[in-house]
């Protein structure tokens, strides 16, 4: 144990493994550096791109603000709160913790940028910005993360009302919207909000078992059975990103080998890079989802994209970054998501964040 880190921020370790129980049953979380698996998963990262992961996470600790938030210009500059909760996601996936180790100071501030940006009631964020349930998801499930490998009380004490705000928003139809009171659904801010429960869950919140089979039930409307991928909103068109989305909620619902898990995984790997739409995104969700299947569908995933970031990466010195041009121009990405999203699916062979493990 590291003598610096702050009592604020004490080490939990659950003792129990991952349990896989009955259909919609969610399991507990496994320790930090475990792994519960069936099999030997065979991906592992190598010397050179465990340097570029490196040079990434210094790359990210020099974007930071000096409130603890990351953004710095464009769109990054107004979704503070999510790119903040994405970076963290990505310090998290390499093993870093709250004032531990060369990083942990800034995983710290980052932190505390989100708990400062918490209002009363428990929203995450500006309530002016109109996607606001968007930013509060992903800054939720960054929280849950760290909570569940920290059992930090200063945490705790704004995630109980940070996950309220998510019971309360869900709609009829089991899904979310950008704003709390929505009166239809979309799959984008419905996987965030699922996946925000189910770290709530592994930390030992109470989430309602009727509002996991209400979401779930919203997801698989939004199946496109002719495809075999899934839809922004029921009866649209399917795409790689919303497939990505959707099968990742059901996995974490504990649907892991659900007929349309699988066949929302064949369609993922039958889209050739060029066709993926919002690049950036869609492998943010496709990669755990990816991993969630296992065996050679991980492999090939994990191969296939990992030379595509390896060949796209533009390096300084010690640091290491990616430019926003897998989008192709998509408005919003920047190098700091980019590169926290990125980073992120890189290091998932560590096995070091529990949602990303099977």
């Amino acid at each position: 144990m590291n003598p610096l880190r702050s009592a604020l921020f004490p080490r939990f370790r659950n003792p129990g493994g991952l349990l896989l129980g009955m259909i919609l049953a969610w399991s507990l979380p496994a320790a930090r550096g475990a792994v519960a698996v069936s099999e030997p998963d065979p991906v592992k990262v190598d010397a050179k791109t465990e340097g570029v992961i490196q040079g990434a996470l210094r790359f990210l600790v020099s974007k930071q603000q000096p409130n603890g938030a990351w953004g710095t210009q464009d769109e990054e500059l107004r979704h503070q709160v999510a790119i903040t909760g994405y970076v963290l996601m990505a310090f998290q996936a390499a093993g870093q913790l709250p004032n531990e180790g060369e990083f942990g100071k800034a995983v710290q501030l980052g932190v505390q940028f989100l708990l400062d940006s918490t209002a009363p009631e428990g929203l995450i964020g500006n309530r002016n910005n109109g996607q606001y349930m968007y930013n509060h998801g992903i800054a939720a499930i960054a929280l849950g993360e760290i909570y569940g490998q920290t059992r930090s009380p200063a945490i705790r004490t704004k995630l109980d009302r940070i996950i309220k705000v998510i019971l309360s928003s869900q709609n009829p139809e089991g899904g979310w919207r950008y704003r709390p009171i929505a009166r239809d659904a979309d799959i984008s801010v419905t996987v965030l909000q699922v996946v925000a429960l189910r770290a709530a869950k592994n930390g030992g919140l109470e989430v309602p078992q009727r509002t996991i089979d209400n979401a779930v039930k919203y997801v698989r409307s939004c199946f496109h059975e002719k495809s075999g991928g899934f839809c922004y909103q029921p009866q649209h068109e399917p795409g790689y990103a919303r497939t990505a989305a959707a099968i990742y909620s059901l996995q974490v619902c504990g649907l892991y080998a659900d007929p349309m898990v699988l066949a929302g995984s064949k369609y993922l790997s039958s889209i050739p890079r060029a066709s993926q739409d919002w690049f950036t995104y869609g492998n943010f969700y496709a990669a755990p989802a990816q991993y969630m299947v296992g065996g050679e569908t991980w492999a090939k995933y994990y191969s296939s994209i990992h030379d595509v970031l390896l060949q796209n990466v533009s390096s300084r010195g010690n640091l290491s970054w990616w430019e926003p041009t897998l989008d192709q121009g998509r408005m919003g990405v920047g190098q700091v998501y980019s590169t926290a999203v990125y980073s992120m699916i890189l290091s998932m062979p560590y096995h070091y964040i529990p949602l990303y493990q099977r």
